[in-house]
């Protein structure tokens, strides 16, 4: 017996790192990590003392690069949170429930 699977053709194809991480999410870890990397290799840590501290600060940011939100890439997720800040108006309208 021979299944054959038909793709719709509004699936979307994306490449995605080992089946769950986008590229451009990746880029933007291995940018992370280098900086931390960086900025722990001036501090003078000992060596335990710089590996605790880039596992504490880098694993929260890697689990939600890869949990996500809403399955929404973390690129855009920081854009959206930018784009709100930078334009945030509250617009108030006054309702009318008694006509005098």
């Amino acid at each position: 017996m021979i299944f054959i699977f038909i793709i719709p053709q509004n699936y979307d194809f994306k490449n995605k790192f080992l089946g769950f991480l986008d590229y451009s999410t990746l880029i933007l870890l291995t940018i992370i990590y280098v900086l931390t990397f960086l900025v722990l290799h001036i501090l003078s840590l000992s060596f335990y003392s710089k590996i605790l501290v880039f596992i504490v600060v880098n694993v929260p940011i890697t689990l939600i690069c890869i949990i996500g939100y809403n399955h929404e890439n973390i690129i855009y997720v920081f854009y959206y949170i930018i784009k709100f800040y930078k334009n945030k108006t509250i617009y108030f309208y006054r309702k009318k429930f008694f006509d005098y």
